[in-house]
């Protein structure tokens, strides 16, 4: 049987690390996880708990693909409560997790063989998905004097049919402020490019908080998840937020591809909202473990990288002790029993010198990870 060609994506290589990592756990070793981004906290109590509710009442069916309007309200409010942004209920489209959201915006905004700029390093997926469906991903290098952050000198005169932005962003946790933002905005707007903004960061912030492209524009799609600040990775539930004569456009491409995200995690999406002293708990351990990886990884030897506004990770430069990121994974794994991600994931030109470290984990893992990767420099010296 034929396969397709736009089959042909990459792998997501920190799924390969897990994989590799499990397998060394299986035969009896305790590995240390910094590769995968997920919180090692679960959904909030009060979010099972509601999902426990509602099971006891009748059973869970289909919703309307847009999403229960009871959450699709909470989260125009939450706008207003983070933002002061007065976002109107209906342009909130609930989706499958934010992977759901990308596919809906890209479907829904591209035409086949559209080019999509997206920043290098970036999230891995937003090019396989682009792919995949049938568009042009163009890698936008970034700088690290620009905080590995694009600007729009990174994209004149592309003829781009889109920009996608993360902020904060994976790999590296950095954070574009207003007047950067805006800048790339307006250069979209001078293309007649549009502009999506991957906002699944947003709460997990340090020193300042992030902002959402809604305080700048309408004329754009803001895409997030419940997967990060509110623990819930392996519920699939996200969202987006539409221009108000895009609403219909998206809710017929969602009706076919995914008929609705999951009733069930909906209903636990809703009441994770409302629980704010256990979420601001996951972020207290957080800022512990950034301190922690801040310090330990330059005196481990991980000395060159920018000091993460958000998110959970830390996008290393380890051009002085590798050319090849990847084996210098498996080396760690195998040796010091932690798991990091190469940078091949996400910046396929330069990742080969490059590592992103993940500190979601307990602040004890975190501990030990780093005493590890320390005693590991040390030897390979």
């Amino acid at each position: 049987m034929r396969i397709s060609t736009r089959s042909a994506v990459d792998p997501f290589i920190v799924m390969d690390v897990m994989q590799a990592a499990s397998a060394a756990e299986a035969a009896g070793r305790h590995i240390i996880h910094m590769e995968v981004g997920q919180p090692g906290t679960g959904a909030p109590k009060g979010a099972t708990a509601a999902l426990a509710k509602a099971m006891d009442e009748g059973p869970l069916g289909y919703t309307v693909a847009l999403g229960l309007p009871a959450l699709r309200a909470r989260i125009a409010q939450m706008y207003g409560e983070w933002y002061n942004v007065d976002l109107d209920p209906s342009r909130v489209v609930i989706t499958p997790g934010s992977s759901g959201g990308f596919i809906l915006a890209f479907t829904a905004l591209f035409d086949t063989h559209d080019k999509v700029g997206i920043g290098a390093p970036g999230y891995p997926s937003y090019r396989q998905i682009l792919r995949a469906i049938g568009f042009d991903p163009i890698d936008l290098p970034a700088q690290l004097e620009n905080r590995y952050q694009p600007v729009p000198a990174d994209f004149a005169d592309m003829d781009l049919a889109g920009l996608l932005v993360a902020s904060p962003a994976n790999p590296t946790g950095t954070m574009l402020d207003k007047p950067a933002m805006g800048a790339l905005i307006e250069a979209c707007g001078a293309q007649n490019a549009s502009f999506i903004s991957d906002e699944i960061y947003h709460g997990v912030e340090y020193e300042k908080k992030a902002v959402t492209a809604l305080e700048l524009t309408d004329d754009c799609y803001v895409i997030n998840s419940f997967s990060k600040y509110f623990s819930m990775t392996g519920w699939r539930i996200g969202w987006m937020v539409v221009p108000e004569d895009h609403v219909r456009v998206v809710e017929r491409i969602a009706q076919n591809m995914f008929i609705c995200a999951p009733h069930a995690s909906q209903i636990a999406a809703l009441a994770a909202m409302d629980c704010d002293d256990e979420l601001q708990a996951n972020m207290d351990v957080y800022r512990a473990n950034r301190a922690l990886m801040l310090e330990g990884l330059k005196d481990a030897g991980f000395t060159k990288f920018a000091p993460p506004d958000g998110a959970f990770y830390v996008y290393a430069d380890v051009s002085d002790l590798t050319q090849d990121s990847r084996a210098f994974a498996a080396e760690i794994l195998d040796q010091a029993g932690v798991a990091v991600t190469p940078g091949l994931d996400f910046d396929p030109l330069r990742g080969a010198t490059t590592l992103r470290f993940s500190y979601a984990r307990s602040t004890g893992d975190i501990r030990e990870g780093l005493t590890r990767l320390k005693t590991f420099m040390q030897a390979r010296k």
